[in-house]
């Protein structure tokens, strides 16, 4: 099993100087202790499930760009970027941006998006699920037409591209994680599309091993082998030495013996990487240990 990161939260004391300093640490202890890929939330306020919406938050692609100077190794994305945030054919031009100026580590992740608070806020066209859903498929060939080096119009229902030229190419293709566990839309567009999905284990195993299944008959419909699609989940976990600690947030911290018999539970129902939400991922003595979580991972 594999481990990234997600950094969701940078409200840090004496925020916003400490924000640069703060993320460089982070980025690159995450890099050191062996984790495969570092990922940021793209929102444009902080999620209520985090803090209130004047918290700070930072624009994914700028972050991304400023990790990928910060490290060398680890892959970068964001987890994951709305369909309504920016145009497809820009969408492309930014990613290919990411992966080319850091040397082949960048993915795409994308979903239909979901927070209307922001939208609305910033004068951002938040049109109905049905729409959101219907973009995100056109994103999605518009990008993989120009990752091919297709230059031919491209005429959808919601975007109409004359040249859709990308030069320079990707160093790597971008793999394309699709986020969310819609059943009928959004684990249809993963079979067809993307690379990778990513769901949250909040929701249980069981609920979990029923949207790797409902995918599975997604691939067989259209003759795609599950296995070629990477499956990830989010899990928010704190860590600490003995585990049991009260964090601030009010979530109780995990042993790496107790993360470990958590990850092994994910690995039992096909989960291929554990996208980490690390509730002290600001205590430098976490990486120490997310450093052994990673070499335990590696033989589930």
């Amino acid at each position: 099993m594999k481990l990234g990161l997600q950094v969701s939260y940078w409200s840090w004391p004496d925020a916003p100087a400490s924000i640069g300093p703060t993320f460089t640490r982070i980025a690159r202890d995450a890099e050191a202790v062996g984790l495969s890929s570092l990922w940021v939330m793209d929102h444009f306020f902080q999620i209520p499930d985090i803090g209130p919406p004047e918290s700070e938050m930072l624009e994914a692609y700028t972050t991304l760009g400023f990790a990928a100077g910060v490290t060398s190794r680890i892959e970068l994305g964001a987890m994951v970027t709305g369909v309504t945030y920016r145009h497809p054919g820009l969408l492309a031009k930014t990613v290919t941006t990411l992966d080319v100026l850091s040397g082949g580590r960048a993915w795409l992740g994308i979903g239909a998006a979901w927070f209307e608070e922001e939208h609305r806020a910033l004068g951002v066209p938040y049109p109905p699920v049905a729409e959101r859903f219907e973009r995100l498929e056109e994103t999605l060939q518009i990008v993989g037409q120009m990752w091919d080096g297709n230059e031919e119009p491209y005429a959808g229902a919601h975007h109409h591209l004359e040249r859709p030229l990308s030069s320079p190419q990707p160093v790597r293709r971008p793999p394309v994680l699709i986020g969310g566990g819609g059943e009928r839309k959004t684990l249809r567009l993963v079979a067809q599309y993307a690379d990778a999905c990513n769901l949250f284990d909040y929701s249980g195993l069981g609920v979990l091993q029923g949207k790797f299944d409902v995918l599975a008959r997604h691939c067989a419909d259209i003759g795609r082998d599950p296995k070629d699609i990477e499956h990830t989940v989010h899990s928010r976990i704190a860590l600490t030495r003995d585990g049991g600690e009260t964090m601030p947030s009010g979530e109780t911290s995990l042993s790496v013996a107790q993360a470990v018999d958590k990850l092994g539970a994910l690995a039992e129902i096909g989960t291929d990487t554990v996208m980490l939400g690390m509730a002290n991922d600001t205590d430098p003595a976490a990486y120490a240990l997310v450093g052994e979580l990673v070499e335990q991972a590696a033989d589930l």
